[in-house]
């Protein structure tokens, strides 16, 4: 078996796209499996680690392989891993230390992939695993979002907007989601309840008295959202900055707590203001909630949606593509063929 592989890595921070190169597969460790994968999503975190826009929650050792997410196929299992087999097809989402899926493998904790829904293509398995992860873990653990609540949900056809809206709906919630008027089709057709499109209304003059908000753009959009808030709601934000009590939560060091405190003074200050909760949401790798996912697209409650599918060889195309932020839904890299 050959011992290196494709992988796009960065040399340094702030280089304009990754270098295709061949680098060493992954050794894999008792508790991982080893996937080669044939498809991987791209995501905003990826260009945020480009940059080194998350060097104070992520520090990477440089050079390091980018991606987060994947769909493939099981070529060997670490000895003390018994759920998986050689030849499974699962999905997952790696832990924030052990990035790298724009390869063609990556050894992976089996606690953090699930098998891939059945009705599903590696492309569209490849699609849910960051955004819907994401999505479940506001919507459910933190927001818990109840029958009747109202939420709305920034981006709507972004690729977390549009699996956020489905599992919204699912639970039972009142939707409202901003977007282009173009996408109005889209958004509808997912669940949303109200569309407004953000090129000519603020979102804050229009709506009132809501659950909770889940930002995904942060800056003043996120501060606008604790205008519609009621009392005792939330606002949970990806895009927003940690704050101390974030810092805490997560046990990171007494100056980093510091920091966050410093630089959210303002969302404090609007919490206070609003009687309002705000979270920043880390999300957390997580095999048995992906299985959940699983369970609900195989069930036909939420579908992932696809821009785009594009060759490896052409990542860095589909890197410009995605940080010019016209995506709808997911963009897609095919890395590699199906067993």
């Amino acid at each position: 078996m050959p011992t290196t592989m494709q992988a796009a890595v960065i040399d340094a921070y702030r280089q304009p796209f990754p270098t295709i190169k061949q680098v060493p597969r992954p050794q894999v460790r008792p508790h991982d499996v080893l996937v080669r994968i044939v498809a991987a999503s791209i995501n905003p975190i990826d260009l945020k680690t480009k940059d080194g826009g998350l060097k104070l929650l992520l520090p990477y050792d440089l050079p390091v392989i980018l991606g987060s997410d994947f769909a493939g196929t099981v070529t060997a299992v670490g000895s003390a891993v018994t759920d998986y087999a050689v030849g499974d097809a699962v999905f997952g989402r790696v832990t924030k230390d052990r990035i790298g899926t724009f390869a063609e493998y990556i050894a992976v904790d089996h606690n953090a992939i699930a098998r891939m829904p059945r009705n599903l293509s590696f492309e569209a398995a490849a699609a849910l695993p960051l955004v819907g992860l994401t999505s479940y873990q506001a919507l459910h653990d933190i927001m818990h979002l109840q029958p009747g609540q109202k939420v709305l949900i920034q981006g709507g056809s972004g690729g977390i907007g549009t699996i956020a809206i489905q599992l919204a709906k699912h639970f039972g919630a009142y939707v409202a989601t901003t977007t282009s008027e173009d996408h109005f089709d889209l958004v509808q057709s997912l669940g949303a309840d109200q569309s407004i499109d953000y090129h000519t209304t603020n979102f804050a003059d229009v709506l009132a008295d809501y659950d909770a908000v889940f930002d995904t753009r942060g800056g003043q959009t996120l501060a606008d959202a604790f205008r519609i808030v009621k009392p005792g709601g939330q606002v949970v934000s990806i895009a927003g900055l940690p704050n101390a009590r974030f810092g805490k939560a997560y046990g990171v060091a007494w100056w980093k707590r510091l920091a966050f405190g410093l630089a959210t003074r303002q969302l404090t200050r609007l919490e206070k203001q609003s009687h309002a909760t705000y979270t920043f949401l880390f999300m957390q790798p997580n095999g048995a909630q992906l299985t959940q996912l699983a369970q609900f697209v195989e069930a036909g409650i939420i579908t992932p949606v696809i821009d785009r599918v594009v060759p490896f060889d052409q990542l860095n195309q589909a890197l410009a593509y995605s940080q010019a932020g016209q995506a709808v839904g997911k963009i897609i890299l095919k890395i590699g063929q199906e067993a």
